[in-house]
Order: C-alpha cells, then sequence, then structure tokens
C-alpha cells in the first residue's frame, strides 16, 4: 500500500483527495499546516506528497524547495489556486513533479497520481535493470543516483539527473524539449521549453569540461538534445 502524505489546508478539498486516494489503495495522512507538513515529509518515508501552494505558516514553494534538499525523493504533487503563469514556473524548477491549478477534476487528479506512480516504477526499474553507465571520465550509477566525473562525485539535482539518466540511457536519440518535458517532468507543455534548456545549461556547467565545445550533452539544432553515442 502506497502511503500518501495531502498538505492541504482547504478541509473540503483535503477530505475529498482522500476518499479518491484511498480507492487507490493509497494509505493517506492529511495536514493543514505548512510548518508541520514540512516535519513530516523530512521526518517520513511517503510515495507522494500532494502538496498546496498557500498554506498558512511555510508556503508549498518553501516546504517543496526544503524536500528536495533531501537525499532521498519524494515525488511532489503541488496544487495552486492561482492561474498565474509564474506560480507554475517556480513549483516546477523547484523540484515538483507535476501540478493542478484548482479548481481540477478528481478524474485529473487521479490521472496525474497513477500517471507518477507509474513513472516512479519505470525509474525503480530502470535502475535496477541499469547498473553503472561510463563514457569516457564519466560514470553514472543509476541504482545510486550518482554521477562521478574524473573521479570526482557531482552534485545533480533530482531533475539534473533524471535528464542525464534518459539521455545517457539512450545514446545517440534525439529528444525533442517538448518529449523531454514529458518524459522528464512528466507533462506536456509547450510554453516550458526554457525549463528544459535552463536543466540543460545547469546540467552542462556541471559535467562539461568546455562549455563552447560539449562533448556528453550534444544540441541538434531545431530539434532538440541528445547524449554523444560516440564514446
Amino acid at each position: 500500500m502506497k502511503k500518501v502524505l495531502v498538505i492541504e489546508d482547504n478541509q473540503t478539498i483535503s477530505d475529498l483527495l482522500e476518499i479518491h486516494l484511498k480507492d487507490l489503495k493509497c494509505n493517506v495522512k492529511k495536514i493543514t499546516d505548512g510548518n508541520e507538513g514540512l516535519n513530516e515529509a523530512l521526518n517520513n518515508y511517503y510515495d507522494l506528497i500532494v502538496l498546496d501552494i498557500m498554506l498558512p505558516g511555510l508556503d508549498g514553494l518553501e516546504i517543496c524547495k526544503e524536500i528536495r534538499k533531501q537525499e532521498n525523493y519524494t515525488p511532489i504533487l503541488m496544487l495552486t489556486s492561482k492561474s498565474e503563469e509564474i506560480d507554475r514556473i517556480v513549483g516546477i524548477e523547484m523540484g515538483a513533479d507535476d501540478y493542478l491549478t484548482k479548481p481540477f477534476s478528481i478524474r485529473e487528479f487521479i490521472a496525474r497520481v497513477k500517471a507518477i506512480f507509474r513513472r516512479v516504477q519505470a525509474i525503480k526499474q530502470s535502475e535496477i535493470e541499469n547498473t553503472t553507465f561510463s563514457f569516457g571520465n564519466l560514470k553514472i550509477e543509476p541504482s545510486k543516483r550518482r554521477v562521478i566525473l574524473n573521479k570526482n562525485e557531482v552534485r545533480l539535482t533530482q531533475k539534473e539527473f533524471d535528464l542525464l539518466f534518459l539521455l545517457a540511457s539512450h545514446p545517440g536519440k534525439i529528444y525533442s524539449r517538448e518529449q523531454l518535458l514529458n518524459l522528464v517532468w512528466g507533462y506536456q507543455y509547450k510554453g516550458y521549453d526554457h525549463t528544459v534548456n535552463s536543466h540543460i545549461n545547469r546540467l552542462r556547467s556541471k559535467i562539461e569540461e568546455d562549455l563552447s565545445k560539449p562533448k556528453y550533452i550534444l544540441t541538434s539544432w531545431g530539434v532538440g538534445y541528445k547524449f554523444n553515442d560516440n564514446h
């Protein structure tokens, strides 16, 4: 049975989510305060955190930021009553796996939750099946979510690692920005191409010796990105 933490101060929404998560055979804990929610998230294991942005105490963005500082990864589905694009962008940049803008349908919520569970299961399966990737001085250890460059460990964010892992596990395959958004972030939204670009740039700054001549992550102009298959 999967464990889900719902941090939402609207009791009606919280109760409704609990009912439908239990239909998915989930064990649900509900918290209405941001500070209490962060403490619970940091000190207990959960398969998913459903996180509202507007909360008493710490807001959802700060909670997301603190959770992503931890070594253990927990998927986050962010809820917001705001429609401004900046709230969605900030939430995603801080490490949210997906988001829903209120009001949303329960069918959509359940579909997003199921998609997150499938994605996490697929990543875990890949980590088991793919022990280590080595490309010159770069080594990727999926089971440990660790990257070694010139015998030194490289500190990557969750999304940076997922992005690198996806590209490196399919050398030579070109992915469009839209495909990367769908596969790594878990949603399709054409307006967020810059999210992919910024993550690629940060990732390159950590693993490429010469940013003007990258040898691992290559740009396919007008199409997207690929991992160099000439190693």
